[in-house]
Order: C-alpha cells, then sequence, then structure tokens
C-alpha cells in the first residue's frame, strides 16, 4: 500500500514539474523547431533572423593615430562575432566615415576636442568580417570629412557588398537574400542625410520599398543625446538647438506606410523597445563599438545585441536581448550581469506601458 503511495504521489511530482516547465519562455531557437500553426506568436518554421545594433565608430585617425584601437582594430568586433554572423540579417550604425586620405574636415576651433571620425579603408572589412550586411550612413558624423569621406566610404561600401542608406543621394536600397527581397532606409536630421522630420518623404520611401519588397527595414538617428536622455519624450526631441524629431511618432509613421523593422540610435545610450501593429521597434541602441573618443561613462557605456526572429511578412515573432559593455577606451565585451537588458526593461515598463511586448530576465522578448 504503502508503496502503491509513493509511486502515485511521484507520478503527480513529475506532472506539475512539467507543467511549470511549459510555462517557462523557450529560446526563440528552441520555438523555432517547434512551431504550432495559428499559435500566439504567428511563427513559421522558416522565420527570418536579425541582429539590430547601436553606434559603431571603430577607432579613428583624426586628429592622431594614437585614436586606432591596439592591433589595428582587427580583434575590435571578435568577442560579438559569434551573435552578429549567425543570423540572416545583420543591421548597425556607422558613426563617422571610412577614410584612410586627409579628406576636408569640419572646421573646429580645437583639433584636439574635434569629434570627426575617419576610419581606415581595410576598417571595412572588419564590419564585413564581423557579418554585418547593412549599414546607416544616416547621422550627424556622415559629413565629417566632407564630399570626399561620403564618397570613399560609399565606395569602400559597395566594394565589400554591405549595404546601406540615408543620404540624399542614397535614400534606400534593395537586396535580395535566400528568396526574400529587402528594402532598407535610414534617416537623421542632419545635413546631407535623408530629414526624419519630413514626414512626407519618410512616407513615400517607405511605401515605395513596401511596394516592391518583402521586408522593409527602416532606421533612425534621432532622439536628444547624452546620459541624462534615456526616455523617449513622444514630443519633439531637441539637442543643442536642433531638433533631433520624435523618435516615437516617427517610428509609427513608417510602419504604417508598411515599414516592417525599426531600428532606432543616436541618443548614445539604451532606450525601451516596442511592437506597434505587430512590428518591432527599438528607441535607441546606444553605443555599440565606439573606440578611443566616446565617452562610456555609466549608460553610454552599455548597450544591447537585439536579435530578431521574424515572418516572411515582417510581423514580430520572437527574440533575444544580449547585453554588452564597453571599458577602458572602449569596444564591446558580453556583459555578465545584463545592464542593458535590465535597463530596457524598467525603461519599456515605464515609457511604453501599454506595449505588447514582454522582456524576460534571460532576455528573451515576445508578444503578449
Amino acid at each position: 500500500m504503502k508503496k502503491t503511495i509513493v509511486i502515485f504521489f511521484s507520478i503527480f511530482a513529475l506532472a506539475i514539474i512539467a507543467a511549470e516547465f511549459n510555462k517557462i519562455p523557450k529560446s526563440p531557437e528552441t520555438i523555432k523547431a517547434s512551431y504550432v500553426p495559428n499559435d500566439k506568436f504567428s511563427q513559421e518554421i522558416d522565420s527570418i533572423s536579425m541582429v539590430g545594433v547601436g553606434d559603431m565608430m571603430l577607432g579613428t585617425n583624426f586628429p592622431s593615430k594614437s585614436y586606432l584601437p591596439p592591433d589595428d582594430g582587427k580583434n575590435i568586433l571578435s568577442p560579438v562575432k559569434d551573435i552578429i554572423s549567425k543570423v540572416d540579417i545583420a543591421f548597425g550604425n556607422l558613426e563617422g566615415v571610412i577614410l584612410s586620405e586627409e579628406g576636408t574636415p569640419k572646421s573646429c576651433s580645437n583639433p584636439d576636442v574635434c569629434y570627426a571620425f575617419k576610419m581606415p579603408d581595410h576598417y571595412v572589412n572588419y564590419f564585413k568580417e564581423a557579418g554585418f550586411d547593412i549599414l546607416s550612413i544616416a547621422n550627424n558624423h556622415v559629413g565629417d570629412f566632407g564630399v570626399k569621406g561620403k564618397e570613399n566610404t560609399v565606395k569602400m561600401l559597395s566594394k565589400t557588398d554591405i549595404k546601406y542608406a540615408g543620404l540624399t543621394n542614397y535614400p534606400f536600397t534593395t537586396f535580395e537574400k535566400n528568396g526574400l527581397k529587402y528594402g532598407f532606409c535610414a534617416f537623421a536630421p542632419n545635413n546631407g542625410t535623408i530629414d526624419i522630420n519630413d514626414s512626407k518623404n519618410a512616407i513615400k520611401i517607405v511605401q515605395h520599398l513596401d511596394s516592391i519588397c518583402d521586408i522593409v527595414i527602416v532606421s533612425f538617428h534621432g532622439g536628444a543625446e547624452g546620459g541624462k536622455q534615456s526616455h523617449i519624450t513622444r514630443s519633439d526631441e531637441i539637442f543643442l538647438g536642433e531638433n533631433r524629431g520624435n523618435p516615437y511618432k516617427f517610428a509609427r509613421t513608417v510602419i504604417d506606410a508598411g515599414a516592417d523593422v525599426v531600428f532606432g540610435h543616436g541618443p548614445h545610450v539604451t532606450r525601451a523597445i516596442d511592437i506597434y501593429k505587430g512590428r518591432f521597434i527599438a528607441y535607441s541602441m546606444g553605443n555599440f563599438a565606439t573606440y578611443g573618443r566616446f565617452n562610456l561613462k555609466g549608460l553610454c557605456g552599455i548597450a544591447p545585441i537585439i536579435k530578431l526572429f521574424v515572418n516572411k511578412k515582417g510581423e514580430f515573432l520572437s527574440g533575444n536581448i544580449y547585453s554588452i559593455k564597453q571599458i577602458g577606451e572602449g569596444g564591446p565585451i558580453i556583459d555578465n550581469d545584463q545592464m542593458a537588458l535590465k535597463e530596457i526593461i524598467n525603461l519599456t515598463k515605464t515609457d511604453v506601458p501599454e506595449s505588447p511586448i514582454i522582456i524576460k530576465e534571460n532576455g528573451f522578448i515576445y508578444k503578449k
């Protein structure tokens, strides 16, 4: 009799454990392998994986070569390569130009504190080797070395087959990969870039891409800058007298026009994430790989790697947030304390409490 009771309670305990296990959110890789038709994630077995990161400036040879990283920068992205290179599409913001020659630096009263960035030509290979497919060149540093800096940047990216967009001459790009056609466009409030504050033009560009592409990815460099600018305001953000746009409104405007994924950057700190009409938004992904000339104190030194799974319609399925930190002069390394993840959880609860997104403490993200 006692043996029967023991067996009964053992089976009952195992049933409880199994039930609780099924409540634990699975990793995107596990979910991908166990799709159920018409489940709450609306997932398909052939989902698309993406990675988005924030600002990247791998070192500059202006005003001195002393601002270039050790070993000529060849290992600066190595700690994160395994995450970035193992997705279908990887995106980042190229903060500065690619130019070995002198160029014409922007006017500065004191070159020692002039934040003008140019990476040597061969540094473009580091982005390619790390796995990046598309880079935004719409930001406040793309004009640091005049026309020559812009032209050489475009030349080097084209040479390595990294897609780009964001200048008035290059408002968008399209490309095909694994049987799907992607459209990409980028916006900023700066001269020579596609204006983030011109909503009519933004809508026109995104609608065009949506009409000819399967998935449309939009990037923006907007929002006020600095360690105290973690919160979205849902209004125009002014920085040093410049209208840096309304990231909250802009993201919704381009999704209404047909965008599927919106990656934001510019404030140099991490901001909230969001879902609108089933599409994913990152309002700012912070300083990701910024060597030598960036303030990396406090919140400016942490950032996420955001990995997404979307279906062939661009609808958000699930994802993961990996936290990195930059110490010393900079360069991303994995942060086991997950400070960027914790920051995103708090900011999302505070700034977009109505968002239908769930962020778990292990970094897993999914829709309610």
